[in-house]
This record gives structure tokens, C-alpha cells and sequence, in this order.
């Protein structure tokens, strides 16, 4: 074959399986690690190549890949009944007609496949070679499929565990499934696939011996065995998911982040951190978190959909909901919630408090057990603090309601009107004291107590 450079790319990701060992309603590939599905991970990796074409081949729970996938330009081909791996392949016959570049077939449940792994597997077949096969050496190669080559990566034959020969199953190099092809051959090197084998099915590892056969070159490379991770199984999942968080952390630490107990901090794939900033222990990121440079976030604090902006201190046990903004030098301290909370720059609630559906200016002091009362359970409503004003502990701001610049909210207070800029908010029952109250009180409880 002509080396052939810079053609276009298509993928074939085979998520037909039925994911009967994951136990579970939801479809196996929409599983997520890292707070995104593992089928939206491998399709944020392909997207690097960026691909002419996308087909998923789908199986069982059709409709929530559908559902997920919705909007994209990723394609849907129906494999049923499965009659293997080869079989599912050629579901996406039409999804890729008249194309003519290169099929990279990849698996749903093969989450962390990297780019330069996928473009080392088309490049392999621009330069010449009719399919392109990802091989591995797991320290324990049990099931998986035999990858026979010679010293220069030609394979020679590729062969199941369940039909190899005891010579064979002592090859450490493994089959991990992904392959690129000459996209002009694929489907007819499938069409002649046969199932005369132990299981009675179409594999697709056998349009290599195919492709041989015809005096093609075939060739495997290598990947890690964490990349080629595949998810059949609950403890397989928590597996991948680690294998992601050290990933993560490691990124984020090479980029100037400081964990003190890295594998204590849970990451999502799309938490930004900025340099020189300090994670403490057991700190959880959900998806849509980004820190700007220098933030502290102190132990056991929660943070998803938040945005933080540098300077800022956040902690220990606080819990940023989505919607919360921080802006320059803000603080939340121990025990604090927000939830759709907007912070200017150096306004700090350092304990204790709940702050909803808020807007809270710079430099502006949030007391101890401030509750802002956004709910009456039918719908939510705003609350707005505004530059240096100070809100008195166990204060409750009834929502609608605007505190002016610089006022002040007393201690204990109940706010149900809006306060104008400096002034004072007294929200309270006045005090009464009566003297020599106690005293009565404890002889009269004394007496009837000695009756």
C-alpha cells in the first residue's frame, strides 16, 4: 500500500454490550468517572483528531445513549441481535459511506485512551500499514486475545484465548481491542468474516489474518495497561476512577498546585486550579469548578459549579453549590453554604451561615448564623448586601430583600424590608428584664419540688 498522509478520520465506537456485570439500570458507558460519562471521554479524546465522522454502535438501552448524545453530530447504528465484536463493527456500514480516509474502532467502556494514542494508531496505517492493531502486556494476560508479531511489529496472527494454543497463550503481548483501518477495506474484510470458533462468533481481530492473507501488512503497537483499562464491572469502575484522580492530581500538582494529602482530593475531568494554590485534605471538586491563582481551600470542603477567583481562602467544611462566584481575596469559613451566591472582592462569611440566591458586595461582613431566607415553598428570591455593609450574627434576611452600602444589620435581627445604605437595622423584640425573676422563680420550683 502507498504511504497515504493527512487523511480524514472516522470513528466506530462499539457500545452494543449489555453491561449485565455492572448491575445496573443505567447504560455501562454512561457510568461516570470524574464526573462525566466514560462514552464522553473517549469522544473528548477523539475530538482532538478531530474526526469527519462519529458512529456509535449501540445495543441494549439504546434510547439513553440516544438521549445523552443528543444535539451532537455523533451517529447512531443499531447492533441486534450481537453477534460479536466483527458483527457490530459492520453495523456502521452506512453511518460511513463513501468515506475514504481512516476507521479508528474504539470501545465505550474503554474510557482513557489518550489522543496520541488514537494518532499514533491512524499514523500507522498513513504509513502504510492496512490495519493498525493496540496491543498491551498485562501482568496477568488470562482471556485476552494473543497478539503473534515479529520483531518488527508485523503481526502474524491474532488469535482469542479460547481458541489459542498453549504456545500462544504464552505471548504477553495482548489484544486491547482498538484498531485503525484503511476505511476503504473495512467493511469488505468484514463481510468475510466467518464464526468458526469457539463461540460461534464474528471476531473482529480476524480481518487481520484476513488482510495477511491478502499480502497486506498489519502492525501492532503498544499501550500501557492503565490506558487500555476497560469497565465491566463496578470494581473495575472504582479502578478507573483512580486510575483518573492520580492522573488529575498529577497535572495539577506539575502545574504549580500544592495537595498536602493528594490522594485524599477527589477531582472532576474539568477542575481548573490556578498556580500556587494549597488543596488541603479530604477536598471534593464536582464538575464546573475553576480557582484562579493563590486559593487556599482548607480540609473537607465541597465545592461544584463554582468559580473562585485568586486570593481567595475557602474552609475548612464549606460547601460551594453551582452558581457560587468568589471574587478577589472573598472568604468562607467553617461551616458556610452558598448556593447561586455571587462574593465582590474581600467580602468575607467566615462561619455558619447560608447564603442562597445572593448578591453580596466587596468588603462586606457576613456574621455568624446568617441566614438568607430565599425559599417560601413555592419559589426562590434574591437577596442583595452591598459594599462594606455588616451583617450582625444569627441574622435572618427574608427574601426579597436589599441591604444598602454600608449598613449595618444588629445582631439577632429578622429583616424583612429593605435597608437604605449606613443606616442601622434593628430586627429584634426589645429586650425586657425583670428583676429578681430568677430568684422567685427557682424558690417557687424548689417548693413544689419538696412537696
Amino acid at each position: 500500500m502507498a504511504s497515504v498522509s493527512d487523511r480524514p478520520v472516522a470513528a466506530i465506537i462499539l457500545a452494543a454490550g449489555k453491561g449485565t456485570r455492572m448491575k445496573s439500570d443505567t447504560h455501562k458507558v454512561l457510568h461516570p468517572i470524574g464526573g462525566r460519562p466514560m462514552l464522553m471521554h473517549l469522544l473528548a479524546s477523539l475530538d482532538e483528531l478531530n474526526p469527519q465522522r462519529r458512529v456509535v454502535v449501540v445495543g441494549d438501552k439504546a434510547d439513553q445513549l440516544q438521549a445523552a448524545l443528543s444535539g451532537s453530530d455523533v451517529q447512531l447504528a443499531v447492533q441486534d441481535p450481537q453477534l460479536g465484536t466483527g458483527h457490530a463493527v459492520l453495523q456502521a456500514e452506512d453511518g460511513l459511506a463513501g468515506f475514504a480516509g481512516v476507521a479508528l474502532i474504539l470501545f465505550g467502556d474503554v474510557p482513557l485512551v489518550r489522543a496520541d494514542t488514537m494518532a499514533r494508531l491512524v499514523a500507522a496505517v498513513n504509513a502504510g500499514a492496512a490495519i493498525a492493531v493496540l496491543g498491551f502486556r498485562p501482568p496477568n494476560p488470562g482471556a485476552y486475545g494473543r497478539v503473534i508479531a515479529d520483531a518488527g511489529d508485523r503481526i502474524l496472527k491474532m488469535v482469542e484465548a479460547k481458541d489459542a494454543t498453549p504456545g500462544e497463550l504464552a505471548v504477553p503481548l495482548c489484544n486491547a481491542g482498538l484498531m485503525a483501518v484503511d476505511a476503504t477495506r473495512l467493511f469488505a474484510l468484514l463481510k468475510r468474516v466467518g464464526n468458526d470458533n469457539a463461540a460461534g462468533e464474528y471476531y473482529l481481530p480476524d480481518i487481520v489474518m484476513l488482510a495477511n492473507a491478502d499480502g497486506d501488512v498489519c502492525r501492532v503497537l503498544e499501550a500501557g495497561t492503565d490506558e487500555v483499562l476497560g469497565v465491566n464491572s463496578r470494581g473495575e469502575l472504582a479502578e478507573a476512577e483512580a486510575l483518573f484522580q492520580s492522573l488529575r492530581r498529577t497535572e495539577l500538582m506539575a502545574g504549580g498546585v500544592t495537595m498536602i494529602a493528594p490522594e485524599t482530593v477527589f477531582l472532576s475531568f474539568d477542575t481548573r486550579i490556578g498556580r500556587d494554590s494549597l488543596v488541603e485534605p479530604n477536598v471534593v471538586f464536582g464538575p464546573g469548578v475553576t480557582l484562579g491563582d493563590g486559593v487556599t481551600i482548607r480540609a473537607f470542603s465541597h465545592l461544584e459549579g463554582a468559580d473562585v477567583a485568586g486570593g481567595c481562602e475557602v474552609g475548612p467544611y464549606a460547601r460551594l453549590r453551582p452558581g457560587t462566584v468568589l471574587g478577589e481575596d472573598a472568604k468562607i469559613g467553617n461551616f458556610v453554604e452558598t448556593k447561586k451566591a455571587v462574593l465582590g472582592p474581600g467580602a468575607k462569611a467566615n462561619h455558619l451561615t447560608y447564603l442562597g440566591d445572593a448578591t453580596i458586595g466587596a468588603k462586606a461582613n457576613i456574621g455568624a448564623g446568617t441566614i438568607t431566607c430565599n425559599y417560601d415553598g413555592f419559589g426562590k428570591y434574591p437577596t442583595a448586601i452591598g459594599e462594606g455593609a455588616f451583617i450582625g450574627s444569627n441574622s435572618a434576611l427574608v427574601a426579597p430583600v436589599t441591604i444598602g452600602d454600608g449598613a449595618i444589620v444588629a445582631a439577632g435581627s429578622v429583616v424583612t424590608q429593605d435597608v437604605a445604605a449606613d443606616a442601622l437595622a434593628l430586627g429584634r423584640a426589645p429586650q425586657v428584664s425583670k428583676t429578681g425573676w430568677a430568684a422567685r422563680f427557682r424558690a417557687a420550683a424548689l417548693a413544689r419540688k419538696g412537696k
